[in-house]
């Protein structure tokens, strides 16, 4: 049974200030918190109307209509769990690494976040102005994947001044990334869906890809950020493939 402190915690992680005094977050979905359970994410709670899942992962078991009380979903999965957030870890400056500048929209960061494991991209690295990779939104469209992949928050600037490697950032009138040297250490900067990559960023980057339009009839101005993210690593991983 889920206590009135516990209902409180769990309706309180929806705010990014609570998330951040407490140090944890929520997953809701059985095959998403096993996801975490395997991973070096530690858990503090779980809570499912599932006795054999309740049993194999030492969660309480609770009623449909609790669990509904606590979800954050219209139609409430089957288990919802309490995570702690880990500490920060270090950011591997060997390999490819995705970078975003205020991207503002969860979906599209947690669409990112599966793209980055699918890809086997393990850092993604983020503006303070990106969305919390731990906003329930975020977490449920990663689908597990932020298990995998290591989200840090930086000063952007700071934080490319001192890489040691290209920058190619994402832009309209950028070379064909048909045709563009793609190396393998590498940053990767994916901008503002409404704005792009910012002046300050822009100024700091090596080289400038874009994704050609076909359709050239067609008034779209823009590929979505996670779409566009998605045609970048496919043609880095098959180049190297």
């Amino acid at each position: 049974m889920l206590s009135h402190n516990q209902i409180k915690l769990i309706k309180s992680l929806k705010q990014k200030k609570y998330r951040q005094q407490y140090g944890l977050f929520v997953v809701e979905g059985l095959k998403s918190i096993v996801e975490f359970v395997n991973s070096t994410y530690v858990i503090k709670h779980l809570f499912t109307n599932d006795a054999s899942f309740a049993e194999q992962y030492g969660g309480v078991e609770v009623s449909e209509k609790q669990l509904s009380q606590v979800s954050y979903l219209k139609s409430p999965n089957k288990a919802l769990a309490v995570f702690e957030i880990p500490k920060p870890k270090d950011i591997d400056f060997s390999k490819l690494i995705v970078v975003l500048d205020g991207i503002s929209d969860p979906g599209n960061l947690g669409t990112i976040i599966r793209l980055c494991d699918w890809f086997g991209v393990q850092d993604l690295v983020c503006s303070q102005h990106t969305a919390d990779c731990y906003n329930e939104k975020v977490v449920q469209a990663s689908m597990g994947s932020l298990s995998r992949v290591n989200v840090s928050y930086v000063d952007l600037l700071d934080f490319l001044q001192d890489y040691p490697h290209p920058i190619l950032g994402t832009f309209m009138n950028g070379t064909t990334i048909y045709n563009a040297e793609l190396p393998e250490k590498a940053a990767v900067v994916m901008g503002n869906e409404g704005n792009g990559i910012s002046k300050a960023v822009a100024a700091l980057v090596t080289s400038k890809i874009s994704i050609p339009q076909f359709g050239l009839q067609q008034p779209t101005e823009s590929l979505n950020v996670a779409t566009a993210t998605a045609i970048v690593l496919n043609e880095f991983r098959r180049l190297s493939y």
